[in-house]
């Protein structure tokens, strides 16, 4: 049997507790900030992935205004790089974890362009942001894309919208609830193993159609014409633009791209799954609370 409790970046260890002095007010005054600005700046994200629910028209030269659309992100992308910042990087061994799996991420994504759908690297995220926490994961989806664009050379208005995306990928996996074995036994933790892995692969199907379809969403506007089926119309009512859209998505990414990434993810998180997670979890990057309590 098996015990299962909400996980959380603010979850406290048994002998990390906040004991109520100054410092640790202050630990969580910081925390909420962080917690805010990561918010706000993921609304703003997510505002202009949906822009296309809310507007009445399309500009005459479309595709010339999507790279206007990306720029309106970038100060969000600011926002919460600079906040995750201040909540995970405040120690040698984080900062030297991070820059190490983004490169292995941004390998992998290398590695795997050109080949359709296959998104290798959604096993890393989603085994890194579960052993290290939301924040963490966060922070490692929108380096990862940012160092593997640069090294490849495929920068562009999509750019801040895939670092959002791959960065709620890792940080809903940190938000999973915690799996923990009721009995120190090993039957106990092989249970308890088990379940994880299992969780995280139905974690790793969702998360790799729901990338599709909010990568879809930003530009669909811009990539198919007036007048047909599938078509952005401004002046329709929301709910017949969300089934040109379904439509749209459906035959050029659900059932290909989105279903080829799924399958991946799956195997990856299956195959490697325990092996990595139990790596990453001995790295035991330090807690800023428990570090709060230091003399």
């Amino acid at each position: 049997m098996t015990a299962v409790e909400p996980r959380s970046d603010r979850h406290v260890a048994r002998d990390g507790g906040v004991d109520g002095s100054p410092r640790d007010r202050a630990v969580l005054r910081r925390e909420r900030i962080t917690t805010a600005a990561l918010l706000a700046g993921s609304t703003l994200a997510l505002a202009a992935f949906g822009w296309p629910l809310v507007a009445t028209a399309v500009p005459a030269d479309a595709q010339r205004a999507a790279p206007f659309v990306a720029f309106a992100v970038l100060p969000a992308v600011i926002a919460v790089v600079l906040a995750a910042l201040d909540r995970q990087m405040h120690s040698a061994k984080a900062v030297a974890l991070l820059g190490v799996l983004a490169a292995i991420g941004a390998g992998i994504r290398i590695a795997g362009a050109g080949v359709g759908g296959i998104e290798a690297v959604f096993v890393l995220l989603i085994l890194a942001g579960r052993a290290f926490g939301a924040r963490f994961g966060f922070l490692l989806g929108m380096l990862t894309i940012a160092v593997s664009s640069v090294l490849w050379g495929g920068i562009g208005p999509w750019t801040p919208f895939q670092m959002f995306a791959c960065a709620w990928v890792a940080a809903g996996a940190g938000l999973l609830p915690a799996i923990r074995p009721r009995a120190a036994t090993t039957a106990g933790v092989r249970r308890a193993t088990a379940l994880e892995i299992a969780m995280l692969a139905a974690y790793g199907v969702v998360a790799s159609y729901a990338f599709g379809l909010v990568m879809n969403l930003w530009f669909w506007p811009f990539a198919v014409g007036m007048g047909t089926d599938i078509s952005y119309d401004g002046a329709a009512p929301i709910g017949e633009n969300l089934a040109s859209f379904a439509l749209y998505s459906l035959v050029t990414s659900t059932l290909t791209w989105d279903t080829v990434r799924a399958v991946t993810t799956v195997v990856g998180i299956a195959l490697i799954g325990p092996a990595v997670l139990a790596s990453l979890r001995r790295a035991k990057l330090p807690s800023h609370r428990r570090s709060a309590r230091r003399p």
